[in-house]
């Protein structure tokens, strides 16, 4: 029987890549990770400085300066393609990574905590959050990236923390603005505790009150103003933060600090990592030992991830979860023997025909969720007569391109899913008609499709 820890916990199998037990995927983790210097992406910081001067720019040519002009198209330009260069690193790695799990764990993670802000500036550094906030924290301790993440400038933007002040503020007084309650609410509906925990209208407004004081500069990034903060102590969840005295960030700290070491935060993040890797109704035991885990590691998520990995329910579950749009593209150029060098140097006009608007034609625009609960886990919203219209297409195209890297479709079919297929499926594409419909057959059907 087919190991199928690849498919649930990597992108599936490949000419480089067979079936491996679970404890390989496992031991991976161990690995230097060198995937950020390897395929890089614009940084925050370059993102802000080159924001800067685009608009810089942007004035000079107002007041009718053409050579600023210039500059400021030339900007725009960088600043709109370093969301594709994104992409273009993102699946780079996902393809040449020596821990595949480290990158599904990665993108589960820049899902739970959604950053998706309209600024032209902080969408080209998208990427970087994920790198600054996420990637490092990944085996480490939740609290930890809870923090990362309350400091990142996309998110604070995107959540509105950037222009929250407290109410009785100098900063409130000063510019009329006041309190902002999003960013509180989803930290603690979305982020930690979970919908229904037991959290109040009254514990939102005081952790937002706390929270007051983050907030960005929009040429150096994050900040904490005092004087944005509301002043005196905040009661959330029946702990009191922070003092008469002069706001400090490791008031903030310490709630975060209390927040992932909640046992509703606990079970929350237990559901969530086994509603995406095991199943859309995922067995009650399995959730009760990874919060367990969770719980009695402190939040450490390689403790989490390892009990999860290799739990018995979720070895016997079958792969029934739907691969949302980005896994399955880098699962079927994996398949094809595909490598981050390959894709890494694909021109702009080849990126945008075979991953932005594929992606975005599937139901997936990169790092563009439709809200701050990130993306969909149920199998319906994927796979419509629309998305399952553009993973064909797709498919058809990009068997075009690489077919003559297949001699046999039937060894394609052993290789991509060994032990797996089905009979339909394996009396069918040896049945084609040419090569190129026999492999385009495997990628299609519902054993490819699922993990």
């Amino acid at each position: 029987m087919t190991d199928t820890a690849g498919i649930r916990f990597a992108y599936g199998f490949g000419p480089a890549h067979p079936p491996v037990p679970v404890r390989r995927l496992l031991n991976d983790l161990k690995k230097p990770d060198d995937m950020v210097s390897r395929f890089p992406v614009m940084t925050t910081s370059q993102a802000l400085r080159e924001g800067q001067a685009f608009r810089k720019a942007g004035k000079a040519a107002q007041a009718g300066d053409a050579a600023a002009q210039a500059r400021y198209e030339t900007l725009r330009m960088s600043l709109r393609n370093a969301v594709t260069s994104g992409l273009r690193s993102s699946v780079a790695r996902m393809l040449d990574t020596q821990a595949p799990l480290r990158e599904r764990l990665v993108w589960f993670w820049a899902d739970h905590f959604t950053a998706a802000p309209d600024n032209l500036v902080l969408r080209a550094g998208a990427v970087s959050y994920v790198d600054e906030a996420i990637r490092p924290y990944v085996t480490g301790y939740f609290a930890d990236m809870l923090k990362a993440v309350v400091r990142q400038p996309a998110m604070l933007s995107y959540l509105d923390q950037a222009v929250s002040f407290g109410p009785a503020s100098p900063l409130a007084a000063r510019t009329g603005r006041g309190l902002n309650e999003n960013f509180a609410r989803e930290l603690l509906e979305l982020h930690t505790m979970g919908a229904g925990s037991g959290y109040t209208q009254q514990d939102v407004r005081a952790a937002a009150e706390l929270l007051t004081g983050l907030t960005v500069n929009p040429k150096t990034g994050f900040v904490f103003r005092p004087a944005g903060a509301q002043p005196g102590a905040e009661t959330v969840l029946g702990r009191s933060y922070g003092s008469d005295k002069r706001a400090r960030p490791g008031d903030i700290d310490a709630f975060l600090d209390d927040l992932a070491a909640r046992p509703e935060t606990a079970r929350h993040i237990a559901r969530k990592l086994a509603v995406h890797f095991v199943a859309d109704t995922p067995p009650g035991s399995l959730v009760a030992d990874l919060a367990e885990s969770y719980s009695a590691s402190g939040g450490n998520l390689m403790a989490v991830t390892r009990t999860l990995a290799e739990h018995p329910q979720t070895a016997s579950a079958p792969l029934r979860k739907v691969r949302q749009p980005l896994e399955f593209i880098v699962s079927a150029l994996r398949a094809f023997g595909l490598t981050g060098a390959q894709i890494s140097t694909l021109p702009a006009r080849d990126m945008r025909r075979m991953l932005v608007r594929p992606l975005a034609q599937m139901g997936q625009p990169f790092m563009r969720p439709p809200g701050p609960d990130g993306w969909p886990e149920a199998p319906s919203h994927w796979i419509t007569p629309q998305g399952l219209a553009a993973r064909i297409s797709w498919s058809r195209a990009l068997t075009g391109r690489l077919e003559d890297s297949v001699s046999d479709p039937r060894q394609f079919l052993e290789q991509v899913l060994p032990g797996i297929a089905g009979p339909d499926l394996r009396f069918a594409v040896p049945a084609a008609e040419t090569r190129a419909e026999g492999i385009t057959m495997v990628l299609v059907s519902s054993e490819f499709n699922r993990r």
